[in-house]
């Protein structure tokens, strides 16, 4: 079952991040949705730049998923962590076609703390990667 396999594939390259990994997951036109930019980010590119960035934010946050619900092209996967002190709960709600390519990833975070806290830690590591 396709399904099965991206999620395996999804949790192998959560244990073990690589930019290559990802790429070989995401189809060429995907979308990011952010929790905190107005417009979806389009094209693999951009997904790869705001899911890059996100591991360096989460990075030693001991980022988890709690529960996942997987249908026949989503998965929606609940994760919990700690950053500076503060509780971060969200889902990731990942859409992927027949070939099993991510066309459609969406991150929604709460509390509003969590948020804001986020937002300054992503801008600041999108900030970085831009520089070097």
């Amino acid at each position: 079952m396709m399904q099965n396999k991206l999620v395996a594939a999804w949790h192998a390259y959560m244990d073990k991040p690589s930019a290559e990994a990802l790429e070989a997951m995401l189809h060429e036109e995907c979308s990011f949705i952010s929790p905190v930019v107005f417009t979806p980010q389009k094209g693999r590119d951009m997904t790869m730049k705001y899911l890059l960035s996100a591991g360096q934010v989460f990075h030693d946050t001991q980022f988890r998923y709690v529960s996942e619900l997987v249908g026949a092209n989503r998965m929606v996967l609940e994760f919990e962590a700690e950053i500076d002190g503060k509780y971060v709960n969200g889902v990731d709600i990942i859409d992927f076609n027949d070939e099993g390519k991510i066309t459609q990833f969406k991150v929604m975070v709460r509390p509003l703390q969590a948020v804001n806290m986020l937002w300054e830690k992503m801008a600041a590591t999108l900030d970085q990667m831009k520089a070097s």
